[in-house]
C-alpha cells in the first residue's frame, strides 16, 4: 500500500502524520482494564486475556502503518549513500536511546507512582500499582507520539521513482528472488532467541536483584541495562567509522560471532556465584558483559537496517521497482517475529522449571512477606532459568545468524556500482521544463555511440519496465517552410539533401 502511494508529500510522509495520534490512544488503552481486574475470577481471568490480546494486537496493527514508512522513508531521502547511511545511523542511535529510557523507567516510575497512590489514596497496593502502570503508560504514550510527529512535519522525499501497482503474489516473487534481502531475512529469524535479553530484563532485575522495590530496580536496571544500552550507543555511532574500514558483510557476521562470548560468560558468572551476584565485584563484571553484549548487537542492528536499504536499491536496478515500503516492511515483521519466538521460549523455559501461574504468586507473596528470592533454595531453579535464558539461547542465536549471510550475495563494492548507475538513470529520466515527457530508455552494457540504438545483445532496458524491443521511429520530412534545427535533428538536414529513408531515432535523441 506505502509503495503504490502517490500524493504531493511522497508515498511514506502522508502515513508519519497520520499515524501517531492513533498510536498514542490505543497504547494507552493497553494498559486499561475496562473492569476485567478485581477479584480475580474465571471469567474476569478470561475477559481480561482476551482484552490484552485484542488491544495488543489492534496496537502491532496500527504501529505497523506508522513504522513501516517510518524507515522506509530513510532510503528516499537522499541519493548519497553516505548521507542515508549516516541517517539510518543516527536513526537506530536515537530509538535505542528511546528504547532504553523507556525500559530503564517504566518500571520503577509505575511501581514507585503506584506506591505513592496507594499511601495516599489508601488503595489496595496491586490496584494503586495498576494504576500506577497507567499514568506512567499514558506520560510516555504522549511525549512519543511528539517526537513521532517530527518525522512526518520534518521530512521530505528526495529519491523520486514512479511507482507500480504490485499484487500481493508479485510482492512475494519480488522478495523471494532477491537473494541478498533473503538472505537478511533468514539471518533475522535464526537470531530471535538474541531478543530475550530485552524481553527478560526486567524480571531479572524484579526477582533476583530488586525484590519488586522500586528505588533497587531503578538502580540495577542502570548498572545493568545501562551497561547494556550504553555499548549499544557507543557501537552504533562508531558503525560508520568501522564500515570504512570493514565492510558490512564482515563487521555483520564478526560482530554476532564476537558477541557469544560474553553471553557464554554471563551464565558462567552465575555458575560461580549464583547467590551474590549484587556484589560490587559481580555487578562491574556484569555491566562489562553487558555493555560488549549490547555493543556487538548495536553493530548488527545499524547494519541490517543500511544493508535492507542497500537491497532496495538492487531490485531498483534489477527490476525498475523500488519497493522502499515492502522491504523495510520485513525488518518490521522480523522484529515482531524475533519477540514472538523470544517470547514463546521463554514461556517453555518458564514451564520447564514451574515459575508460572501459581507459583508466580507464590514467590510475590515471599517477596512481600520480606523474602530474598535468589537466597531462598526452593526457588533457585527460577534465578537459574533466568539467568540461563539470558545467556545460552542469545549466544546461539548470535552463531545461528551469520550462517545465510557468511557468503552475502551483495558486498561494498557492488552496491556502490550499482547506485552510481541509479544516479545516472534518474537524472536522465529528468524531463526538461516545457518538453513533452517520454519514455526513458537506458541501454545494458557500455554506452553507445551516436546513433547506435541497441545494445550488444539487441536489447534496450526501460528504465521502470521490462526489457523490449524498440522499434524504429521513423520521421517525416520537415516542411519546406519551417528551418531544420540541423543539431537536434541532423537526420532532417540529410533528408533534405536527398536521403531517401529515415534512420531510428539514436539513444541520445531519445534520452
Amino acid at each position: 500500500i506505502v509503495d503504490r502511494t502517490r500524493s504531493r508529500w511522497g508515498k511514506c510522509v502522508p502515513y508519519l502524520r497520520i499515524v501517531p495520534i492513533p498510536v498514542m490512544i490505543i497504547s494507552i488503552l493497553c494498559y486499561v482494564s475496562f473492569g476485567f481486574y478485581g477479584d480475580g475470577s474465571h471469567a474476569m481471568d478470561v475477559g481480561l486475556s482476551l482484552w490484552a490480546a485484542f488491544s495488543y494486537i489492534l496496537w502491532g496493527v496500527t504501529y505497523t502503518i506508522g513504522d513501516i514508512p517510518l524507515w522506509g522513508v530513510t532510503s528516499l531521502m537522499t541519493d548519497s549513500e553516505k548521507d542515508r547511511n549516516a541517517i539510518l545511523t543516527a536513526a537506530r542511535v536515537v530509538a535505542a536511546i528511546g528504547g532504553g529510557a523507556v525500559m530503564l523507567a517504566m518500571q520503577p516510575m509505575a511501581l514507585g507512582l503506584g506506591g505513592m497512590l496507594t499511601n495516599s489514596l489508601h488503595l489496595d497496593p496491586m490496584i494503586g500499582e495498576k494504576y500506577g502502570f497507567l499514568i506512567t503508560a499514558a506520560v510516555i504514550s504522549i511525549v512519543g507520539t511528539i517526537t513521532f510527529l517530527f518525522a512526518g512535519f520534518g521530512v521530505k522525499e528526495h529519491v523520486q521513482v514512479p511507482p507500480k501497482k504490485t499484487n500481493f503474489k508479485e510482492n512475494l516473487d519480488i522478495i523471494v528472488h532477491n537473494k541478498p534481502y533473503m538472505q537478511l531475512l533468514v539471518s533475522g529469524v535464526l537470531g530471535s532467541t538474541k531478543m530475550i535479553i530485552a524481553i527478560v530484563a526486567m524480571t531479572i532485575v524484579t526477582y533476583y536483584y530488586a525484590s519488586k522495590n522500586a528505588m533497587l530496580a531503578l538502580v540495577y536496571m542502570i548498572l545493568l541495562g545501562g551497561g547494556f544500552f550504553l555499548g549499544q550507543f557507543l557501537f552504533m555511532m562508531l558503525t560508520p567509522a568501522l564500515n570504512k574500514k570493514i565492510s558490512k558483510k564482515h563487521l555483520y557476521n564478526w560482530s554476532n560471532i564476537f558477541s557469544i562470548v560474553p553471553y557464554v560468560l554471563i551464565f558462567v558468572a552465575y555458575l560461580i556465584d549464583p547467590h551474590h551476584l549484587n556484589g560490587i565485584g559481580w555487578l562491574i563484571a556484569c555491566f562489562v558483559l553487558f555493555g560488549v553484549a549490547g555493543g556487538s548487537g548495536g553493530i548488527t542492528t545499524v547494519l541490517q537496517s543500511q544493508m535492507i536499504a542497500d537491497c532496495v536499491n538492487y531490485e531498483e536496478y534489477k527490476s525498475g521497482r523500488r519497493p522502499d515500503a515492502l522491504f523495510f516492511s520485513g525488518q518490521t515483521f522480523l522484529v515482531k517475529l524475533q519477540n514472538g519466538l523470544a517470547t514463546i521460549f521463554c514461556g517453555i523455559a518458564y514451564t520447564v522449571v514451574h515459575f508460572s501461574d501459581t507459583r508466580v504468586a507464590e514467590v510475590n507473596a515471599f517477596i512481600s512477606a520480606g523474602g530474598i528470592p535468589r537466597l531462598a533454595s526452593e526457588y533457585s531453579s527460577f534465578m537459574m532459568i533466568l539467568f540461563l535464558i539470558i545467556s545460552i539461547p542469545p549466544a546461539i542465536g548470535c552463531l545461528l545468524t551469520v550462517i545465510p549471510t557468511w557468503k552475502y550475495a551483495l558486498d561494498d563494492k557492488e552496491h556502490a556500482r550499482i547506485l552510481a548507475e541509479l544516479i545516472e538513470r534518474r537524472k536522465l529520466a529528468v524531463v526538461p521544463e516545457g518538453e513533452q515527457p517520454q519514455e526513458d530508455v537506458f541501454q545494458e552494457g557500455e554506452p553507445k555511440q551516436e546513433g547506435e540504438a541497441q545494445a550488444d545483445d539487441g536489447e534496450l532496458v526501460a528504465y521502470g519496465e521490462e526489457a523490449k524491443e524498440v522499434e524504429p521511429e521513423v520521421v517525416p520530412e520537415a516542411p519546406s517552410e519551417e528551418p531544420v534545427d540541423s543539431e537536434r535533428h541532423p537526420e532532417l538536414a540529410e533528408g533534405s539533401q536527398g536521403q531517401e529513408e529515415p534512420e531510428a531515432e539514436s539513444a541520445e535523441d531519445k534520452e
